[in-house]
This record gives C-alpha cells, structure tokens and sequence, in this order.
C-alpha cells in the first residue's frame, strides 16, 4: 500500500564551486536523517564524483541518495539527471566530462571543487571547469540520460538564471521531460498561476542546496510503495494510486 515519503532531489556537495565547504556527504547525510527526509539526490554541477560516497553513507541511515548530475545545456539551461546506481550514473558523467567546456576551474573566482570521502577526509580536487556548460543541447541531454534509464528534471524553471523558461521563453512541446523543479523562491500558488500551462508535466519541489541550512528548505512529498528509484519512476507517471504530493 503507497504511503508518503519525502524528498529533497537536488543538492550539491562541496564538489560543487559554488557550495559551501561545508557540505560533505557526512554532513548533508546527518542534516537530512535529522530532518527525517527518506530519499535525497546529490546533483553537483556537471561532476557526480561525490555520489558514491554520499550514497554509502545515506544507506546507513536507512536514506535513499540517488546518484544525480545538474547538467548545464549549450543553451545555458539546468538539466538534472537521476539514475538507478553509481554504474549508470558515472557512464553519464563521462558523456558530460567529454562534452564539458575546456579549461580549468578558478579556484579564486568560482570557489574549490573538494573531493571527499566518508570521513570528510580531501581525496582531491576536481579542476575541470564544472561552472560552464557543456556543448551538449538540452534535447541531446535529455536523450542520453534517457539512454542510461534516468530521469530528466528541467531544474528550478521559476528561475531567471539557468531556467529554462528563463531562457527560451518557454518549455519545447518536443522535450522529453520527466518533471520540472519548483524551487523555494516562489510559492506553490504563485507556480500554479505562472506555469499552469505545463501542469501535464510532473512537478517537484527541491531545496538546490549550496549550504547546509537550505537542506529541506522545500521537499517533494512522494506517494509510492518504497523509498526506490524504481518507486520513483512510477510516481512520476502516477501508475496505480502514486502521485506527487506538493
């Protein structure tokens, strides 16, 4: 029988420029099992080099951290990609790694990108530049997350930067989303007003936390018999009594 669970399907580690150093698996684990979250999803930008870790360490705590990637488009855009496990989520981050704009990160402009084991012990820094795009299209995104059997999520679409809306204008009838991300900056009713003509497409609601305070700032009820991806995937497609609880 479903019954409700809640997650937080879009934070960033210290592998992330922009976040906090704070924000290691062990600590982002620790805040969620505090705040009694079940399913979470580490999403750094174009990097899932912290996903395995976090996972580990989530599982302990009876937590479901879902390997995940915040792919920037060639468009500038924010895609975020979930995936089953770490083998079908590394297989995506070798696409990104390969498509991803060269240079190296700036560590006094952007911020560091800290690799980190379960210990918050540095195992390294990533020096890619994980703030740019790649030259990857939002569709080709879309398309090879697909091919890994993950889930494509247009990311926080109320937003000006990295919005899809933001930038297109509108969301393309031909994209193969499998949800779009509402985040805190607006409220429930204002979304309903602003994006009701995509209401056919599933919403979620996720803190994009960069610190440890903003995580479960917003969260996703979640109706379904688990706290799996499989799970996961159905309530998306509300098959048989799961829906998405906002």
């Amino acid at each position: 029988m479903p019954v409700e669970f809640r997650a937080d399907l879009h934070i960033h580690t210290c592998l992330s420029p922009c976040s906090d150093l704070l924000m290691t698996p062990l600590r982002i684990v620790e805040k969620t099992a505090s705040l009694g979250l079940n399913i979470i999803a580490v999403c750094d930008h174009n990097s899932m080099e912290n996903a395995e870790v976090t996972r580990k360490l989530a599982r302990e705590k009876g937590i479901n951290a879902v390997p995940g990637i915040e792919i920037t488009s060639s468009e500038e855009v924010h895609i975020i990609g979930l995936f089953r496990g770490i083998d079908q989520a590394l297989k995506m981050q070798g696409v990104v790694y390969e498509n991803l704009q060269p240079g190296e990160n700036d560590e006094n402009a952007f911020g560091m990108q800290v690799i980190v084991d379960e210990h918050e012990e540095v195992l390294g820094f990533n020096k890619r530049l994980l703030i740019g795009s790649t030259n990857l299209s939002e569709n080709r995104i879309i398309d090879i997350i697909h091919s890994f059997e993950g889930i494509a999520i247009a990311a926080h679409i109320d937003r000006e930067g990295f919005g899809i809306i933001g930038h297109l204008g509108f969301i393309p009838s031909g994209l193969k989303l499998d949800g779009l991300e509402i985040s805190s900056n607006v409220s429930m009713e204002e979304a309903r007003k602003r994006f009701k003509e995509y209401s056919h497409i599933p919403w979620i609601r996720s803190s994009d936390s960069h610190k440890l305070d903003d995580i479960g700032k917003v969260s996703t009820g979640l109706f379904m018999e688990h706290a799996t991806f499989d799970e996961l995937c159905l309530t998306l497609k509300g098959i048989e009594g799961r829906k998405v609880i906002l």
